[in-house]
């Protein structure tokens, strides 16, 4: 679960004790918090003692989010407190830091440590190296935020086009609002993926966007509704597509029934599409069977019509914007994977 941002720099203190007392030659002197010098201001302070005289200081930037941004800031903090605090060394903790903060640390010269037990410590003879555990803070209110429905769309906008966004054209375009344009800047601003320029806002970092929200959804999230046709596959989404224009239902292939069309490389056996409303006649024109197992048919009404966004005809059929195939491949199993790096490598990595 989340943690209070009031019992962050409590546990941070207890942390970083703990991990420098499995030192076996150190001592841990003294702990003082909130330590004004100058203009400088130390959120913890530390005096360690070698058994063999040497004595080091350590100062510690915390942030309540571990993300590039916040990270940057504090290790530019920690910069500004050597003219007060010459002789220590920098240290940022969070309760949990993202590989990427963590290498910004190094890149110059600040050490990091987590709540989870992260961290990378040098100084003196002392080195501490621990990495690979996982976050046990999610931060699931600010996912829930950059993932939301209608946060999605603007994140489909922004991977399918590739450009500078001023904050009314983009919400124009992903059928926003300016606030929503604005939360969205803001998480995607703190993990670094994009740049600000009088032209506007950017994305910098597509894959790392794409892959982290695949890493955050679940073509389940869409109503899902599994049939079994007797038809050939090419017949039977040929027959779908029909029966989709004549009741004047919006709709759009994906998984591996759009894979085999945009971006071949692995042939599924199910179909999969999404529809704006099923309803019983469509069913009957297919002559789909709607059964608990054994489907060789998904349709799926859409969490948010925004699913719809750059879709386009192949091949005579109506298939999902590159971003949603690879969503939606991604985590399929039966090589789903799979299909997806071939998505991105012959549909998206070419947009960028």
């Amino acid at each position: 679960m989340a943690m209070k941002e009031n019992d962050i720099q409590e546990q941070a203190v207890v942390a970083i004790r703990a991990c420098l007392e499995e030192v076996p030659f150190i001592h841990v002197k003294r702990v003082r918090e909130n330590q004004r010098q100058g203009n400088a201001e130390a959120d913890i302070l530390l005096d360690l003692q070698a058994q063999d005289g040497a004595s080091w200081q350590i100062v510690v930037e915390v942030k309540a989010n571990g993300q590039p941004r916040l990270a940057r800031d504090a290790v530019n903090q920690l910069l500004r407190c050597r003219s007060a605090f010459p002789e220590a060394y920098g240290v940022f903790m969070a309760p949990y830091v993202s590989p990427e903060a963590a290498e910004i640390c190094a890149n110059d010269g600040v050490g990091h440590l987590d709540l989870a037990g992260n961290c990378r410590l040098s100084f003196g003879q002392v080195f501490i190296r621990r990495e690979g555990i996982r976050n046990p803070f999610p931060q699931k209110r600010d996912l829930r935020s950059l993932y939301a429905p209608k946060s999605t769309r603007v994140l489909r906008v922004l991977l399918m086009r590739r450009s500078a966004w001023k904050t009314q054209a983009l919400a124009d375009e992903a059928g926003v609002s300016l606030g929503q344009v604005a939360n969205v800047k803001k998480r995607l601003r703190d993990r670094e993926w994009i740049a600000e320029g009088d032209a506007g806002f950017m994305l910098t970092k597509p894959q790392g966007l794409l892959t982290d929200w695949a890493e955050n959804y679940t073509y389940r999230k869409n109503t899902v509704r599994d049939f079994y046709s007797m038809k050939e596959t090419d017949e039977l989404e040929a027959a779908l597509a029909k029966a989709c224009g004549e009741l004047d239902i919006p709709y759009a292939f994906t998984g591996f029934s759009a894979a085999r069309r945009i971006a071949p490389a692995v042939r599924g056996q199910r179909t999969m599409a999404y529809i704006g409303n099923i309803p019983e006649g469509l069913v009957g024109r297919v002559e789909l069977k709607e059964v608990p197992s054994g489907a060789n048919v998904s349709l799926m009404i859409p969490y948010d019509d925004g699913v719809f966004y750059g879709a386009r005809d192949v091949e005579g059929l109506r298939v999902v914007c590159p971003v949603q195939l690879y969503l939606d491949l991604k985590g399929y199993k039966g090589r789903g994977e799979e299909a997806a790096e071939a998505v991105w490598k012959q549909e998206l990595a070419k947009l960028w």
